[in-house]
């Protein structure tokens, strides 16, 4: 398997000694606190419900809150730009992800207000409580910014993390306008696995758990159309990926469907740069040209992101996204190993699914 030929050296870069503490204690402040103090109230109520179809949640609304990250620099809806929260993957705080790669350019921009939620547990909990803190995430800051919609960018499992928060959340689909998903294990993956057992045997973390393809929170996730699209959503992802497989073709785990025509582009790197060889790993999507070309498209334009409005030629020959670096963009992966031996407790099988969605 491809996750096999990366496993070694990975865990050889970040020992589960004291590297592992060192990076839990830097991870919990700056960037990537998970302890922010937003003071803002939000226009409508939306705790415990903003609406009644809504789920509930288990967690307080400090913990939620709290979780996102807001720059010094946020307008809160008073300026030009629009709001952007960006959301994580399996064992990395979004900080880490994000603000020297994407986060960096959007805020560069002059359309985007770019704001992150570090899920506590590096989103290796359960994914069902993961997806509370994407919900409540996007009402609180669409709530904050005088009346305007936001649009959102994940990476790896915050996919699902996002479709299950406007599966379950309803009321927060009517303030998304675009939704990017990179690298996105909608389907799950057949690498959950050899995650586990390549890196702490018989146990495993929660969410890593819950991302096998065959979990019964991947069959509940695409169970009465949460394998059609909520809002307009543009994935991007790779078949060399070394973490989610399989991603080719309509078999791909990140491509989604559009049964309720809201607008949709599904975009494998290597079928777009098809006169190139393009070996994009999962992490690969974070400095991606290409997927910063299609999140540029869909945060300017309505509905998805679209290839024939990019200059393909020009982006599939780039090493990285303008400004961005793809040494430093591929490094971030090693910070992956260390947060997930520390990570406890462990389990041996799925979390159960919340009574909401069963």
């Amino acid at each position: 398997m491809i996750f096999s030929l990366i496993l070694t050296p990975l865990v050889a870069l970040a020992s589960p000694t004291h590297r592992s503490l060192r990076l839990l204690g830097r991870e919990t402040t700056g960037v990537n606190s998970f302890n922010n103090t937003n003071l803002a109230q939000p226009a409508t109520t939306i705790f415990p419900q903003k609406a009644s179809s809504d789920a509930p949640f288990s967690l307080s609304e400090n913990t939620l809150r709290s979780a996102i990250y807001i720059p010094s620099t946020f307008e809160y809806g008073s300026g030009s730009k629009s709001p952007v929260i960006l959301i994580p993957g399996t064992s990395l705080p979004a900080g880490t992800t994000y603000s020297n790669g994407f986060g960096k350019l959007l805020a560069n921009t002059s359309y985007a207000d770019p704001v992150w939620v570090n899920i506590p547990g590096y989103s290796l909990g359960d994914a069902q409580v993961n997806a509370e803190y994407v919900a409540y995430a996007i009402n609180y800051i669409a709530g904050v910014s005088k009346g305007k919609n936001i649009s959102l960018v994940s990476w790896s499992q915050g996919g699902p993390n996002i479709q299950w928060s406007l599966k379950y959340w309803p009321s927060t689909r009517e303030v998304v306008n675009d939704f990017v998903a990179l690298s996105p294990d909608f389907k799950g993956t057949t690498e959950a696995i050899l995650i586990c057992s390549g890196l702490t045997g018989d146990l495993c973390e929660p969410s890593i758990l819950q991302q096998e393809n065959t979990s019964e929170y991947i069959a509940t996730l695409r169970n009465n159309g949460g394998d059609s699209a909520y809002v307009p959503t543009t994935t991007f992802y790779s078949s060399t990926d070394e973490i989610v497989q399989p991603q080719d073709g309509k078999n791909a785990s990140a491509y989604i469907l559009d049964a309720r025509n809201v607008g949709v582009t599904n975009n494998q790197v290597q079928s777009v740069c098809s006169n190139s060889t393009q070996i994009v790993l999962h992490e690969g999507a974070l400095y991606n040209s290409v997927a910063w070309g299609l999140i540029e498209d869909a945060l300017t334009h309505d509905g998805p992101g679209q290839i024939s409005r990019l200059d393909i030629q020009t982006l599939c020959k780039a090493a990285a996204a303008p400004g961005l670096d793809s040494l430093l963009g591929e490094s971030i992966i090693v910070n992956a190993v260390p947060n997930i031996l520390a990570y406890h407790p462990k389990a041996t099988k799925e979390p159960a699914i919340a009574s909401y969605a069963g």
